[in-house]
């Protein structure tokens, strides 16, 4: 019964909103991420992302509001860099895995939070902070103009991937913790392991004052660990695989996707570079 009320809903859905095939064919022009799909996943995804600007408010600041950068084009290749997360799953575990999104919100650019930790010791410490997005469990995903600018390409930094990310990890929780619910074939004891080890990796590096396999920031927290694991995994899947096999393959397991089949011709060498703060 269910079955037939989504494909009822699809159909009243297209038939109102026909599918922009052209938008979307110069969406994966402008985006290598999007480029590098096959034919099959180029047309779910970009139906997932249609679907998703129908769904999903997109907000931009007073200031972006008369730019020419956020054709249809540009809104179909943000949605799909964040729908690119489900494109393994289900129409209906992809729906479940972003209900707790309701809007995206486009800023100028970065923009700085005042933040108290509370250290080892104890001891809390106030500063302010410089952000290049951020989400929380009900709220908007919020990025940064320029940030969003330099997504979309196979350089390890996504910002629109990280800040869903932070979503997925917050099906579950009111905080990011890189525990995200996980389906059935994953043993929780498996992900926690991985993880660990990876964390432990990390942890080890910068102990050792050495540069870390990937992105520093995933070494802060074990959400941003997950976050920025997730940010390689589809942007950089030759540098995690390198670097850790386990996770890269868990996360195949985790998104039933394997982004190194799509992987286009690269540098020989290449890093992944750091970033500002995605939260």
């Amino acid at each position: 019964m269910l079955g037939h009320l989504r494909r009822w809903r699809e159909r009243q859905f297209a038939a109102r909103h026909p599918f922009p095939e052209e938008a979307w064919a110069e969406a994966r022009a402008r985006l290598p991420l999007l480029a590098a799909l096959p034919a099959e996943e180029a047309v779910r995804l970009g139906e997932r992302a249609w679907q998703f600007l129908h769904a999903k408010r997109l907000s931009l600041h007073p200031d972006l509001a008369e730019s020419t950068c956020f054709d249809l084009p540009a809104q179909l290749a943000l949605a799909a860099q964040a729908c690119l997360l489900s494109l393994g799953w289900s129409d209906e575990e992809h729906s479940d895995a972003f209900a707790n999104v309701h809007e995206v919100l486009i800023l100028p650019d970065a923009f700085r939070r005042q933040v108290e930790e509370m250290d080892e010791f104890g001891v809390m410490h106030e500063y302010e902070d410089e952000r290049a997005g951020e989400t929380s469990h009900q709220g908007p995903v919020v990025v940064a103009f320029p940030d969003l600018m330099e997504s979309g390409d196979f350089t390890g930094f996504n910002v629109l991937i990280h800040e869903f990310a932070h979503k997925l990890d917050l099906g579950n929780s009111l905080d990011v913790d890189g525990f995200p619910p996980l389906p059935r074939e994953i043993d929780p004891h498996d992900w926690h392991r991985v993880f660990m080890d990876v964390w432990e990796d990390l942890q080890a590096h910068l102990e050792r004052g050495e540069e870390t396999p990937i992105d520093d920031y995933a070494a802060t927290h074990p959400g941003e660990c997950f976050a920025v694991c997730c940010e390689a995994f589809f942007t950089a899947p030759d540098l995690l695989y390198e670097a850790y096999p386990a996770l890269y393959k868990l996360l195949v397991r985790y998104f039933r996707q394997d982004p190194l089949t799509r992987l286009p011709a690269l540098p020989a060498k290449r890093s992944v570079p750091a970033h500002p703060n995605r939260h």
